[in-house]
């Protein structure tokens, strides 16, 4: 597709899921239970693409919703939140997908994901792509969910190839293995892509699951010996190691109260997007994703919790105002999800 590219290139182009998320009212109670819930947009690229917008930057997500209520709120809310919508592909007859989780703070948040029999993310192929925008942005994201099926595993290699290379290039790990007909199958497409990518980021499951490797030194020296140029495992109260070939750093995680550990990673990544974006030392980008991570876990909601610039800056320099982050909590440098079931 070509003729859509915007006046100037998308400093965050983001490609992969987005649909609804809805996440009970009542905390502590299995979903049987839960009796009334919030709508709110979600899916991994978006979020990360609302967070950088929520940091400055002038972002975008590829990828593909149903023709119907659930389609429009997902598009109108992008745009509420800063994020263009011009590349988002309605799919007639696959309805927006749905996911329902539960929350058991400080670490466990079951979800159910409602995408068969395939998402219109997934259906998003290369014919659809705007290879010239792709090309253009400053920094391009894609995640592992995007090459779980047909046509969108296709479709991300002609987005990566027409990226020749351009940095940053970022593979977001985001695996879930629900996702995929056949969960062996993952190892062997991400080893596909990390030619790739110049930045990978994945909390220790999901190094493991890409290089076999879980401890984070070993998993960020296995990402740098396949190509890599910067490998950054999220350590969830931990904190986050990064690494290059010459340069090693390691941050501890903000103490929050923890409300919804699942959109602190995507908060992370988008201020990730920033640092990355505006050369600041590995040291800073690190500390600034892991508190803005941490702000989002201390909420509800996924894309409409990501924090301003100034809410990080709070935090970082002790207040307590931005969500709810206070010394004391649960630490949180991206909390993931417990577990999920096929619906």
């Amino acid at each position: 597709m070509t003729g859509t590219r915007a006046e100037a290139p998308y400093d965050v182009l983001t490609m992969g899921r987005c649909g609804v998320d809805l996440y009970p009212l009542q905390s502590g109670v299995g979903l049987e239970d839960v009796e009334t819930f919030g709508k709110f947009l979600g899916g991994s690229a978006t979020n990360v693409a609302v967070a950088a917008a929520r940091l400055g930057a002038r972002s975008a997500v590829v990828t593909g919703v149903g023709d119907d209520p659930f389609g429009r709120f997902v598009r109108r809310e992008m745009r509420a939140l800063g994020v263009d919508d011009r590349f988002v592909h309605v799919r007639p007859g696959a309805p927006t997908p749905v996911t329902f989780c539960a929350l058991f703070p400080p670490d466990d948040f079951p979800l159910w994901f409602y995408r068969a029999p395939l998402a219109p993310d997934l259906q998003v192929g290369a014919e659809d792509l705007d290879l010239d925008a792709i090309a253009a942005a400053r920094l391009f994201w894609v995640t592992v969910t995007g090459l779980s099926a047909e046509p969108s595993r296709t479709a991300h290699h002609a987005a990566l190839d027409a990226r020749a290379g351009r940095r940053p290039t970022v593979l977001d790990l985001d695996y879930r293995p629900v996702l995929w007909a056949d969960p062996d199958d993952a190892p062997g497409e991400v080893a596909r892509v990390l030619e790739k990518v110049s930045v990978v980021v994945g909390n220790e499951a999901e190094c493991r699951m890409a290089v076999g490797e879980s401890d984070p030194d070993r998993a960020a020296d296995a990402l740098l010996e396949r190509g890599v140029e910067l490998a950054i495992v999220k350590r969830g109260p931990h904190g986050a190691l990064a690494k290059t070939h010459g340069e090693r750093v390691e941050v501890p995680s903000t103490r929050v109260g923890v409300v919804n550990g699942l959109g602190a990673g995507d908060a992370f990544g988008g201020a990730l997007c920033r640092g990355l974006l505006d050369g600041w030392d590995l040291a800073e980008t690190l500390a600034f994703a892991g508190v803005a991570g941490a702000i989002v876990a201390s909420r509800l909601a996924c894309a409409a919790a990501m924090p301003t610039a100034a809410e990080v800056a709070e935090v970082r320099a002790g207040g307590v105002g931005a969500g709810g982050v206070a010394a004391g909590g649960v630490g949180a440098g991206g909390v993931g999800a417990a577990g999920a079931v096929r619906p």
